[in-house]
């Protein structure tokens, strides 16, 4: 069954007529990792005390819940080239796959649900529950009832940084997502010792280039201001691109392009591991 999952998530993904910048022969995504995870996984229950008591296990977004499948869609090297440049706001390139490229993400959460169902088994998309909520403060800043890279990280597809993105075999830039179902899938191996392996300042301190990159000074060696990174995101940003591009979220993503671990985890990283 795991084959079964990853090559429709593949399929979906390969062929959705919308992955494909306008009047580009550009996607916005690539081929996609996938990961499963016990939904009795005790990481699960530990994040109510990480995160905070706001989020919310497998089982609370569907009784009976067995596994949760998990997926990071690469961005495209085309995208993310037009970010490097960039210093101060995020590219067109970047702007519509922050819309456009979630929305074919969305479309794959839902996909996934029906064609679990189709087979007959219980799933459910956490983003689209009744109990999902966005924006919940935090004494450590905004987080959200379910979070995808946390999911991704029991899961084994990855990381966290310095800047609090989710660093995996393709990088940190990308898109992701889960579905928590009833099939008994085969967890897969996490092949790092912590929740910063993959990022190399927190390996030897050599690297701090998503600081240099951030245009609002929300990284430091101390961390990641969500609020400033906030701010930048959903008020700034938009409200100066918004209209030039046409999408209403542009995103950022200065810090997850022109960094070594944009694209792979860094050599470093991976010796260690």
């Amino acid at each position: 069954m795991e084959e079964q999952i990853l090559s429709e998530i593949t399929r979906f993904i390969c062929t959705h007529a919308g992955n494909r910048l306008p009047g580009s022969e550009s996607h916005y995504f690539e081929e996609p990792l996938v990961g499963f995870s016990s939904a009795a996984d005790p990481l699960f229950e530990e994040y109510r005390s990480i995160i905070g008591p706001f989020h919310r296990t497998p089982e609370e977004l569907l009784p009976g819940a067995v596994s949760v499948i998990s997926w990071v869609v690469p961005i495209s090297r085309a995208v993310r080239e037009s970010n490097r440049s960039e210093t101060e706001l995020p590219s067109r390139e970047w702007a519509l796959t922050r819309s456009h490229g979630e929305g074919i993400n969305g479309d794959l959460r839902r996909h996934m649900v029906a064609w679990l169902q189709g087979l007959g088994h219980a799933a459910a998309a956490p983003q689209y529950s009744p109990l999902w909520k966005e924006f919940v403060d935090t004494p450590v800043g905004i987080a959200s009832s379910w979070s995808e890279r946390h999911a991704a990280y029991v899961a084994g597809l990855g990381t966290f940084s310095l800047s609090d993105g989710f660093i995996t075999e393709r990088g940190i830039a990308h898109r992701c997502g889960s579905v928590i179902t009833s099939v008994a899938l085969a967890p897969t191996p996490r092949r790092y010792s912590g929740h910063h392996s993959n990022c190399l300042h927190y390996h030897d301190g050599s690297c701090g280039a998503c600081i240099a990159r951030c245009p609002v000074a929300a990284i430091t060696r101390a961390g990641h201001d969500k609020y400033r990174c906030r701010e930048l995101v959903y008020g700034t940003a938009p409200a100066k691109l918004s209209e030039l591009y046409g999408v209403p979220q542009t995103g950022c993503g200065l810090c997850q392009t022109k960094v070594p671990c944009e694209a792979a985890i860094p050599a470093a990283c991976r010796i260690a591991a």
